[in-house]
């Protein structure tokens, strides 16, 4: 078991750093080979990363699955209510006395290292911390299927766009918007909380390129 979570886990950080890319085949002899493990351990998290969307099975191997313009849209529909449901626990928690002060301000702080990796030009970076902070706050809900679930389109939609990445549109609205998030978090205030989350989230939906027509 051990090593199967071990292979499932490097695994899935190669593909999430772009190590493998969408649309790459994989099989069993050159991942062990690459991981310096056997093939069952591998095989074993083949089956994992497929049921986490993250793959799917091409012969012999795996294929890195990206998702397409539309799928894409209905995983930040998903993604948008989850985390309306989770910045708004949040909320509530804090308002009932919940959190701990240390909590909000290592939110606080993955805050501030998006908003300086951003301004920086390091979105690379900027993502990785976007994400923490995202996280943190679904932490802080203490509804562990939403983490759950929102880890895994996470993960869908980071392979899915890594091709694309691109500076952000519009980073002082993004960052504001992570300071109105936090803010409403921070002084308890459920519904502000989740309406400031689903105002992000699809905003970050909105510069998407358009899916194309299907005829």
């Amino acid at each position: 078991m051990q090593q199967t979570d071990s292979a499932r886990t490097r695994l899935r950080d190669l593909i999430l750093d772009g190590a493998y890319a969408p649309g790459e085949r994989l099989t069993e002899t050159e991942v062990a080979e690459s991981l310096t493990m056997s093939r069952t351990p591998v095989r074993e998290a083949f089956r994992s990363l497929a049921a986490d969307g993250l793959v799917r099975s091409s012969g012999r191997g795996v294929q890195v699955v990206a998702l397409d313009g539309a799928a894409l849209r209905h995983a930040y529909e998903v993604r948008g209510a989850l985390e309306a449901l989770t910045a708004e626990l949040a909320a509530r928690r804090q308002a009932e006395g919940r959190i701990a002060p240390a909590e909000l301000a290592a939110l606080a702080e993955e805050a501030d290292r998006t908003e300086a990796a951003t301004l920086a030009g390091r979105f690379a970076e900027a993502v990785g911390h976007n994400r923490r902070f995202h996280r943190r706050i679904a932490e802080l809900a203490a509804n562990p299927v939403a983490l759950a679930t929102l880890d895994r389109l996470w993960d869908q939609i980071v392979v899915s766009t890594r091709a694309s990445l691109d500076p952000p549109h519009r980073p002082a609205r993004v960052n504001a918007q992570h300071r109105e998030l936090l803010t409403a978090i921070t002084e308890g205030r459920p519904a502000r909380a989740a309406s400031a989350a689903r105002l992000h989230v699809a905003d970050t939906c909105g510069d998407l390129p358009p899916a194309p027509e299907r005829i």
